[in-house]
C-alpha cells in the first residue's frame, strides 16, 4: 500500500498558537527564513494558477463558452472568506490576474 505524500496544500493550516515567540534576534531571523520561504513558494504557486486559469479561458473562448463562470467564481471567492475581508480582496485579486486580458473589456 502507498501513501500520498503529503504537499504543502494538504497540510493543516498552522494555529498562530503553534508558533513559537522568538526570544532572541536569531529566533527572528529563522521566521523570517521560513517566511520568505513560504512567499517564493506562495509567487510559484500564483504564476502556476495564472498560466493553468489562462488556459482555461482560452479553452472557453474556443468553445464559445462564457467569458467568465460567476458562479464558480463566487465558490472561488468563499474559499478565500476564510481567511476574513483581507481573503475576499485577495481573492478578487487572483482572479483579476487568472482572466488576464480575458475580464478585460
Amino acid at each position: 500500500m502507498t501513501s500520498t505524500p503529503q504537499t504543502p496544500a494538504d497540510a493543516a493550516p498552522a494555529d498562530a498558537a503553534e508558533i513559537p515567540v522568538p526570544q532572541d534576534q536569531a529566533g527572528i531571523d529563522v521566521l523570517r527564513l521560513e517566511i520568505d520561504a513560504i512567499d517564493a513558494e506562495l509567487v510559484r504557486l500564483i504564476q502556476r494558477r495564472t498560466a493553468i486559469s489562462g488556459a482555461i479561458g482560452t479553452a472557453r473562448k474556443s468553445l464559445g463558452g462564457p467569458r467568465i463562470v460567476y458562479s464558480r467564481e463566487m465558490a472561488i471567492l468563499e474559499r478565500f472568506r476564510e481567511l476574513g475581508p483581507s481573503g475576499t480582496d485577495l481573492g478578487m485579486m487572483l482572479l483579476s490576474m487568472g482572466r488576464g486580458r480575458l475580464g478585460r473589456r
